[in-house]
Parts: C-alpha cells; structure tokens; sequence
C-alpha cells in the first residue's frame, strides 16, 4: 500500500490546508506505507524545506511556466505521478482546486470517490470516511474498496503540521524528483484568463486567528459595522452566517458553515447566531468559542466556551472599547 498527498501553493508557500492533510495522511498511514506528496508550481525554498520535514519518501515537484491552475495539466501531473507511485489513497485538500481535480482524477483512474471528508480511516485494506449530507444533517460513512481510494479533506476540519516521524528515530530526507509537463497541448479545452481577487479590505475569515461573526440577530447590514470595529480592534476577521449571507447583509466569502468556510480560530466570537448544526460544524473547530445572544436557549450557549445573555447592541460597543482599552494599556 502506498498513499499520496496532493499539495497546494499559492505564491510560492505552501497552503495551510495541505499541511493539514499531509500531517492526516501520515496518520493515517502504517509505518510500512510509503507516503510521498507531489505539488505543482513553482515553490519557494524554505515552503521545499518544510515539506522535507514531514516524514515522507518522495516529493514530486511540477514547475509550470504558467502558475495558474489548469485542469488539464494538473490533472496530467498527478497521473505521471500515479503512475510511478501506484498508491493505493489519494488525498487532496476539499479546496475549490482540490474538489475540481479529485473526480477528474477518480473517473480517469475509474476509483471511488469521497468529498469534504471530516474523519478518515483505514479498515481491512480499505479506506473509510464520514462526510457531512443534506448540508450537514447527516453524517454519511462511506467505504471505498477500489484501487485507489480518493478523498478530499474538508479545510480547517483537520490537526495542524506535525513533524513527528512515523518511524524510530528521525526521519529519512526524501527523495525529490521533478515531472515535466507534456508537450502534448491539443488535450487542454480550458484556460484561466484572470483571477479577480477581493477588493475588501477585511481580512479573509479562512486563515484568521479571530474570528466576529454576525448572524439573524445583527438585525440589518448596516449593524455589522460595530463587528467590523470589535474585529479591527481585536486585529481579526468579520464571519456571517448562512441567514445574514442569504439576506444580503454580508458576501458569500464571510459565510461560516456547512455551505460557507470551516474555521478554527483562536477566538470565535458569534454575535446574534443560534447556533444551528450547519453553523456549527463550520466552527467547531475553534480553540475558544464565546457567544452573545438575547435567547438564553440558543443552541450555541450548550457548546460555547463563555455566553453572554444580553442585548449585543449594547454589549458589543462596551467590549470593543475595553478591548481598546486594554491594548493602549499595554502600549
């Protein structure tokens, strides 16, 4: 059995979410299995560095002349180094790039597939996963018993980087090994012409380390503007749930949830959100959860950290000024 990761970069660095599975993949395989990870673009020295610390065999690098993604030659990359692997799983990150690939790559290679998986395991050979159905009512388990097994990871669901060798002693330092594109292009039906990136100045929820967001109970769109100041204060990000989202009141890319971005910050701070499962499976993660809710029966007080019952009008500019306060304090 051998078991491979495909890894993202933008920019040269490595993305936080292919750590994640590189460091799940490594659980997940026997100490006998060889793990080798294969990434396409050009990386940076020191993102090099950081995969040849985690305790695999091969690394196999696609340097394309053109950065931006396309389905086509990605796809000819990971087959290339399929075959020189054979591995019997596949991972990749549940990223829009990784959800695009992964069924392209498992209807070429005729396996079976499972999506924004949030729990893998191995059983008798063969692969099995929990993935969220019927946004997030259902817990599905699946098995997959082809040859290979290909799974996407759902972000921000999984551990961060862990160095720690499979092996006694330390880990070996891994082959690495170049693929070159095909010179064959006839194959390639779509081109990226441009990535348009967000003009908002707010920070992107998905990487933040603090996390306010807003739900039903904000109200309005024009009432978000004491979360942006309460995250401004606390140097973080503005979230919203799937209800505010729908309203109108915030973009899709603040959305937090099921059908939204899965977080897992140091501090979430939900502002006016019950607290539903779809909300909640996208949050859970976070390392302190702390609510603000009139309802003292919102579902989200019986998994937060701290609940404050009150009227978040008030509340909120109250602790973005103590915030304030504190922060001048300590200079």
């Amino acid at each position: 059995m051998g078991l491979m990761v495909v890894l993202e970069q933008r920019d040269g660095v490595v993305r936080s979410s292919s750590l994640e599975i590189l460091s799940e993949g490594l659980r997940l395989a026997a100490s006998d299995t060889a793990v080798s990870a294969i990434i396409i673009g050009t990386l940076l020295e020191a993102s090099i560095r950081t995969i040849e610390s985690y305790d695999i065999q091969t690394i196999y690098l696609c340097d394309e002349s053109d950065k931006d993604y396309s389905p086509e030659n990605y796809r000819d990359f990971l087959l290339q180094a399929y075959a020189l692997e054979l591995p019997s799983v596949i991972l990749l990150p549940g990223t829009d790039v990784g959800n695009d690939m992964a069924p392209r790559i498992a209807a070429h290679l005729d396996a079976g597939l499972a999506t924004d998986c949030i729990s893998i395991d191995m059983s008798d050979g063969a692969l099995e996963a929990e993935r969220p159905i019927f946004a997030g009512k259902i817990i599905q388990k699946v098995r997959i018993a082809t040859n290979p097994a290909i799974a996407t990871l759902k972000r921000n669901f999984f551990k961060g980087p862990n160095f720690t060798s499979r092996l006694e002693g330390k880990a070996k330092k891994p082959m690495v090994k170049r693929l070159q594109a095909a010179k064959e292009t006839s194959t390639v039906r779509s081109t990226l012409r441009e990535i348009v990136r967000s003009k908002r100045k707010s920070s992107d929820v998905t990487g933040a380390s603090i996390i306010v967001s807003g739900g039903r109970g904000m109200k309005g769109p024009e009432n978000y503007a004491i979360l942006e100041e309460l995250a401004a204060a606390l140097s973080g990000a503005v979230g919203a749930s799937r209800a505010a989202v729908d309203a109108g009141w915030r973009p899709h890319s603040d959305q937090i949830g099921q059908t939204g971005k899965t977080v897992s910050p140091e501090l979430y701070v939900a502002c006016g959100i019950s607290g539903a499962i779809q909300h909640k499976v996208g949050m859970i993660n976070s390392k302190c959860i702390v609510a603000i809710n009139h309802d003292p029966n919102a579902p989200i007080f019986k998994f937060a950290d701290y609940g404050i019952v009150g009227d978040l009008f008030q509340i909120i500019p109250a602790l973005t000024e103590e915030v304030r306060k504190v922060k001048g304090a300590l200079g």
